[in-house]
């Protein structure tokens, strides 16, 4: 079977540092930290009282509020990414055959402000069953998907992807996957997080998976750095239109750059913590470059899954070290999510925007906030504290989950 070639026509972001793939692109040039205090609730007696969330934004401006409570904010922020990207793309002018046009839409954990909301509602009511008649549809991750699809009327293949921080990867090796294979022209793709909550700061408090520099929160997030104490929450989305090159061409679609490969794998170790090797890490990066049909000595950067995690850090510098051996010493590696903070399952859409910008504009957002090295990391090439300009031909961008999830997506140049 001969596979179709797809390529990115649309993007969109909304993330702490910027509601839009512009003002996202900018800052990350800029190396702009998007940590600040708890504004959503009041985290004065939680371990950790900082997060990475979203700036100068309100509902108001994108949709009725009395439409936005029918909808999650995990919801809201996916339906406003996802237009972005729809009219990036010149999709509203397009005449597209919609039973060939779908949605694949991420979430890691989906609705879990409702899901708080409603809880702490039933118990003030003296437990009383008066439960919103939209408490399901806007808690389950799936919805988002729906959403997007009846918006615009897209009747192809839709569904949600849950691989936890690997989720909107997923999303996007789905949706190029179907389209190579000549069953849908385009997908609307990528995936949304909103767990900045009570429930979702305790419990990763809980697990000791969150950085707890409370007095020096700009700079908490600090991947591959040797004083590094846990990630940094984000939230927010990222948002893809990934398309067919001859139904894009034909439309006189402007190409951002191609999706070149996928790759998939599973750790097979344990729950929450990393192979140390990084085997899993090496073998998805391996499936997405054979998927691909590229050499390791094709790749030129790297968009990590980089969590500032004492143990996942060394785990995937590991990786990449026995994948590429000396050529790892030429790959530029960066982990934005030392600016993003981590947006759980929208994390891999929002990283993969920043990749495949990289590709297009030939430019390296940096790994802000290192100060120390750590001599347990492997001496890869690291972006450290200021973007890097540098030819990037090829570049993947890495996403692994809770549950041993990894997935590796492959970006390109497009070349006609």
């Amino acid at each position: 079977m001969k596979f179709k070639r797809v390529v990115v026509t649309g993007l969109g972001a909304l993330t702490p540092i910027g509601n839009s793939t512009s003002e996202y692109w900018g800052a990350l040039i800029n190396g702009v930290s998007g940590a600040n205090l708890i504004t959503k609730f009041d985290a004065s007696n939680f371990k950790t009282k900082f997060a990475c969330e979203l700036k100068n934004f309100d509902i108001a401006d994108h949709m009725d509020r009395k439409e936005a409570k029918k909808h999650d904010p995990f919801s809201q922020y996916g339906m406003i990414c996802s237009h972005e990207a729809y009219s990036d793309a010149g999709l509203g002018s397009a005449n597209l055959n919609l039973d060939r046009a779908g949605v694949i839409w991420a979430s890691g954990i989906g609705g879990i402000y409702t899901l708080e909301e409603e809880i702490t509602n039933f118990i003030k009511s003296d437990y009383a069953p008066r439960f919103n008649p939209f408490f399901i549809t806007k808690m389950i991750p799936d919805i988002c998907a729906g959403h997007i699809s009846m918006r615009y009327g897209f009747c192809g293949p839709n569904f949600a992807t849950v691989s936890a921080c690997a989720s909107s990867t997923n999303a996007l090796v789905d949706a190029f996957n179907y389209i190579r294979m000549g069953k849908a022209d385009l997908f609307i793709c990528g995936g949304s997080e909103a767990a900045i909550t009570a429930p979702g700061m305790g419990g990763f408090n809980s697990m000791h998976a969150l950085s707890t520099r409370n007095d020096d929160y700009k700079t908490a997030s600090r991947p591959f750095d040797k004083d590094r104490d846990g990630f940094v929450m984000g939230e927010g989305a990222g948002a893809f239109i990934l398309e067919e090159l001859e139904h894009a061409l034909r439309r006189g679609a402007k190409i951002y750059c191609e999706i070149a490969g996928g790759g998939l794998s599973a750790d097979a170790y344990h729950l929450t913590a990393s192979h140390p090797e990084g085997a899993g890490a090496k073998r998805a990066m391996v499936a997405a470059l054979e998927d691909a049909e590229l050499r390791l000595q094709d790749v030129d950067h790297i968009n990590t899954h980089g969590t500032s995690t004492p143990v996942g850090d060394p785990s995937e510098a590991s990786a990449i070290w026995t994948l590429f051996g000396e050529h790892a010493k030429n790959i530029h590696v960066n982990a934005t999510k030392s600016m993003t903070g981590h947006l759980l399952g929208a994390a891999g859409a929002v990283e993969a925007v920043a990749t495949a910008l990289a590709v297009v504009h030939d430019i390296v957002p940096p790994t802000i906030n290192h100060f120390t090295d750590d001599p347990d990391i492997m001496p890869l090439n690291f972006v450290f504290n200021e973007a890097r300009k540098a030819i990037i031909n090829v570049a993947i961008s890495n996403t692994f989950g809770f549950g041993g999830h990894n997935v590796s997506v492959v970006f390109k140049k497009y070349i006609p």
